[in-house]
Order: structure tokens, then sequence, then C-alpha cells
């Protein structure tokens, strides 16, 4: 059994099977509605149900209250369809954007190898080629655990060409997603995978120089757009700035050194906030925005600013950004919520945050 469902103002309709979530019928058809954490928690992908009836699922009370269930609110990551549907959402045009539906692949492990103490690289070789944006990410279902989101680390060309993508993994304290991929995964072992999602990627329409902000292992989707920029040889400046917190979690530092000394256009800015006092590190120590702040000398006027890394960073980030007189609409953010950051207080900077 299905219904139909109306995406406003997009005034597309579309079919949604029984027990099929309202935000994964949409990604699906290629269509995009906003959200973060796929899980209920935050209340990013919060609709207005205009016509018809929803099963509000699994929604935190906290991201969606009781009386705006009463006003007609759903969770689109959450709700499925009880009746034909209308709903109104509050989608931005993007005119970079490309339409790609969200597809299932059957993935294998191909190796896995240690790139710091609590960062893997994850190579999955996929039963077909997945075609995204740089900057997506993929859903991967971890066993016994559910699925967990992870940035596409190489760019599209080489996916194409070889089916295979890569995935940096952080180990998070507690958190049985990435302790599993850890501990347990190995070369070998298959792997469901959903993609792409997301609405991280270059605004290339723009034509202004490009500032790629980093922290952990949230270097993946900037490595795959920068790597897919000057492959495809855009010659606008180019800056990545990147943050750990010592030296030996510093991961794919030769890579893009060597890639700043090949283009012209491109800078390299690592930043280091505990490294041990003595070492030989001679570049930066601090945070990132801090770094950033000093390459540009406090102002970042001009620049199409992206960011990845875990919320604490974004959020310093962005106000260092905004200090520098950068604002929202040249200021674009992924962050992978975990649930105690979903449920933390949205930042009152950023709305999109």
């Amino acid at each position: 059994m299905s219904y139909q469902l109306t995406i406003e103002p997009l005034g597309a309709t579309i079919e949604v099977e029984e027990g099929q979530t309202v935000l994964d019928a949409v990604l699906r058809q290629g269509l995009y509605l906003p959200h973060a954490c796929g899980h209920g928690l935050c209340g990013t992908c919060k609709v207005q149900v205009c016509d018809g009836e929803v099963d509000h699922g699994a929604a935190n009370p906290f991201a969606l209250m009781d009386f705006e269930r009463d006003d007609g609110k759903t969770l689109a990551c959450c709700a499925t369809l009880q009746a034909d549907t209308t709903i109104e959402a509050d989608i931005d045009e993007e005119p970079d954007a490309r339409v790609i539906p969200v597809r299932d692949f059957a993935a294998t492990v191909s190796r896995v190898e240690d790139l710091t103490p609590t960062i893997k690289a994850i190579h999955l070789q996929l039963d077909k080629a997945i075609d995204f944006q740089a900057g997506q990410y993929v859903q991967v279902e971890i066993p016994g655990v559910g699925s967990r989101a992870f940035s596409i680390a190489n760019q599209p060309a080489d996916v194409a060409a070889t089916k295979g993508i890569e995935l940096n993994v952080r180990k998070l304290p507690g958190g049985a997603g990435t302790t599993w991929l850890h501990e347990q995964l190995k070369a070998g072992d298959r792997l469901r995978v959903a993609g792409p999602y997301g609405r991280f990627f270059v605004r290339e329409s723009a034509r202004q120089p490009m500032l790629f902000m980093a922290g952990g292992s949230g270097l993946s989707s900037p490595r795959s757009m920068i790597a897919d920029l000057l492959s495809r040889g855009c010659t606008l400046p180019i800056t990545l700035v990147y943050g750990q917190r010592s030296h030996e979690e510093l991961y794919y530092d030769a890579e893009f050194r060597a890639l700043a000394e090949q283009h012209a256009n491109f800078s390299y800015v690592p930043a280091l906030s505990h490294e041990p006092e003595g070492s030989d590190w001679d570049g930066f120590r601090g945070f990132v925005h801090e770094a950033a702040k000093a390459h540009f000398g406090g102002s970042f006027v001009g620049q199409k600013a992206y960011l990845c890394g875990p919320p604490p960073m974004i959020e310093a980030c962005i106000s260092t950004l905004m200090q520098g007189r950068l604002f929202e609409r040249d200021i674009y953010t992924e962050k992978f919520l975990s649930a105690a950051d979903a449920q933390a207080a949205r930042s009152p900077l950023f709305r999109q945050v």
C-alpha cells in the first residue's frame, strides 16, 4: 500500500510506501528537504502538514513539542503517512545542487587502514558506482547498531572509475557504531550503504575564493571537494585550514602539502591545538578558527566558507567568520550530530546550524 505526498512549495507529488518515512521517500526521488541527524533528535527536518494524516514516529519530544504537533508540525525523518498528505517545507533554491536520487548499495570492505591512533580509513567496493557531489555523505548500516553517516573522502571522478569509496571514521568514546567499525570490521566483510545525502557541496557558480575549515575526521568532505576542484582545473583561490590536537593525529598532511606545491591557487594551513611543547612542530599552534584569523588577518570578506567538524569547532569558526565580516549567505556547514549534540542548544548565530 502507498500514499501520495505533495511537497510545497515544490509542487511535486510522489509515492510513499506504507511505513516509509517522508524524508526517505523524498530523498529517493532526488528531491530535498532540510535535515541533519536523521533520527528525530534535532528538529532540522520539521515540516508543516497542510492536509492529510501522519504518524509522528519516534520524534523526540524536545525536537517536536506537543504544541507543535497540535499545530500540524512533524519531523520528516520520523513521520510516516496514514493518508494522502500535503506538506510545506522551508526549501532554499540552490543553483549548484544536482538532482541525485538516494540509492542502496551492497559494499565489500576492501581494506581498513590506520590513519591516526583514533581515525581509520575504511575502503568499500560498491556493487555499482555511486553518483554524488563532492562533499556529500552516505549512511552505513552497522550490524546491531543502526545507520551512521560518513562523508565520502575521495573525489567523484575516482569513485566513478573504481566503484570504490573511502570513509574516514574516528572512534568516538562510547560510540557503539564507530567502536564496531574500529574493532570488528575487517577486509572481506559486507555492509549495506545508502546515498548520497547532504547539501554540503561547492557553490561554484558564485566564482568566489573558497575557505575550507575542518577539524578531526571532518577532513573527509573538504578532501573530496578540494581534490575535485583542482583536478578539474579550478583557478580560484582555495585555502584549507585543518586542525587536530597533535601531530600524530594530523592525517593526509603530506598529501595537502604536495597539492600546495603543485597548485599556486591552493594554500594549506595545518593547526595543532595540543601539540606538546618542545616538539619539532613549527606550524601554527592553536585552534582552526584562530589559525584562519591569523592567516587572513581577521578579514574574510569575499570568501565562501565551508566548515566541517565537531559542533564546538563549527560554533567557534562561525563566530570568527562573522567577526571578520562574513555572513550566513557565504557560510556552509556539515556536522554530524550525536544524540547529545542534537539535543543541545542550537546556534543563536546561524539558523542553519
